[in-house]
């Protein structure tokens, strides 16, 4: 969008005093550097200008963009509050891919949970989920990319509210989350890169309160398992899901 306006003419990017780039790690991964690149060549050198630049990991490819993008930086590292944090317990149930949605809807309405995060790897899969959770009856709600800006806020603050109970998220959206009170975190879909599963399962157990995460390994993403344990230096137990928690969700008459 911002090189669309720059090139009709509509932005200038020549007095730009500051420039912050967040997520550079992820927008690695995504291909988008070539576009970050023009738009850059439009603002200050930089000598003449501030550069922030923001990474969860500092890859080479990450620390190479550093080094075009920043004169002599300083560079602020900060520790992970360890990893997977130890207040997080955690549960991986072995289930088949068509009995994930069952096994979902069974967990929250048993359980009676009250503030839900659902993590799954597409947006698609996302809508679906939270389709589905609003036609069986549970307050659900989504975020991904594709939600604008002014509905993720107010879709959050009821979320905090508890006016939602269930919200179902891509990793993208999911991170910068920071709401007190997630008791549970669910992995619908096992996330591709090992970092995203700390980063999910961090939403709950928050300055020192417990919590759960309990991952769906279906015949999809059961492979992303060993990653993952070798990211937090230790098994996770793979266990059947009790009976109970595969009940057919019950037909609303609609």
């Amino acid at each position: 969008r911002l090189l669309d306006f720059n090139q009709r003419g509509e932005v200038h990017l020549d007095m730009v005093e500051v420039m912050v780039l967040d997520e550079a790690d992820r927008m690695l991964d995504m291909g988008f550097i070539p576009q970050v690149r023009q738009i850059i060549r439009q603002t200050p050198p930089k000598s003449e200008r501030q550069t922030l630049l923001f990474s969860a990991t500092f890859t080479d490819d990450v620390m190479n963009l550093a080094k075009q993008w920043t004169t002599n930086p300083a560079i602020v590292e900060i520790e992970p509050e360890n990893v997977a944090s130890d207040t997080v317990e955690q549960h991986v149930y072995a289930v088949a891919g068509s009995d994930k949605y069952k096994l979902l809807y069974n967990l929250v309405t048993q359980n009676k949970w009250e503030r839900v995060m659902v993590f799954a790897n597409r947006k698609d899969e996302v809508r679906r989920i939270e389709e589905k959770l609003v036609r069986d009856g549970i307050n659900a709600a989504q975020l991904s990319g594709d939600v604008p800006q002014h509905k993720r806020i107010r879709t959050l603050e009821s979320f905090r509210e508890g006016r939602i109970t269930v919200l179902v998220a891509t990793d993208v959206a999911g991170r910068g989350i920071h709401i007190d009170g997630i008791s549970h975190v669910i992995n619908f879909t096992l996330p591709e890169d090992p970092d995203d599963y700390v980063h999910r399962i961090g939403r709950t157990g928050r300055a020192g309160t417990s919590g759960v995460s309990i991952s769906f390994a279906g015949e999809d993403d059961s492979y992303q398992l060993p990653a993952i344990e070798e990211l937090l230096g230790r098994k996770i137990k793979c266990e059947m899901p009790p009976d109970e928690l595969l009940k057919p969700v019950p037909r609303k008459h609609h």
